[in-house]
């Protein structure tokens, strides 16, 4: 947003987008033709778009559900850049890593972190047990850690 919000803010700003592809258009065209879609959507919120989503936000406020997704076949991507985690010292040493809470572990979430090193991230992924043993069962998902 143009101006930032404050420093001193508490709380969720959270503006949804929702990109849908076909599983044939995905192994058709790969990963980067989602990658590319993912980008189109996101574009398409403006700094006008955002301040005119919470200004109505504030006429009639709205909750998210927690701990659902759309489908079973859904993927949610998301991130936080406003806390420095790793730039904190709660008394407990430097963070090693950065994970959500378990209300946001549900299967298909993927978040996004700034990671310990300048310029890095940090990835977490929540999928259930029959997905990850289904991957870790597929050959050409699993070639390029074999190497």
């Amino acid at each position: 947003m143009i101006p930032p919000l404050e420093e001193d803010y508490f709380g969720n700003a959270a503006l949804i987008g929702v990109m849908a592809m076909k599983a044939g258009e995905l192994l058709e065209c790969g990963i980067g033709k989602a990658a590319l879609e993912m980008n189109k959507m996101i574009s398409l919120h403006s700094d006008e778009k955002i301040k005119n989503y919470y200004e109505s936000w504030l006429k009639t406020p709205r909750l998210f559900p927690s701990g659902r997704s759309t489908s079973d076949n859904s993927l949610g991507i998301s991130n936080s850049p406003r806390f420095d985690v790793y730039g904190n010292d709660f008394g407990w040493g430097k963070p090693v890593a950065v994970r959500n809470g378990g209300a946001n572990k549900v299967n298909g979430k993927i978040t996004v972190f700034a990671g310990a090193e300048e310029g890095s991230i940090d990835i977490e992924v929540c999928l259930s047990y029959e997905v990850l043993e289904a991957l870790g069962n597929d050959t050409e998902f699993m070639l390029p850690s074999s190497n």
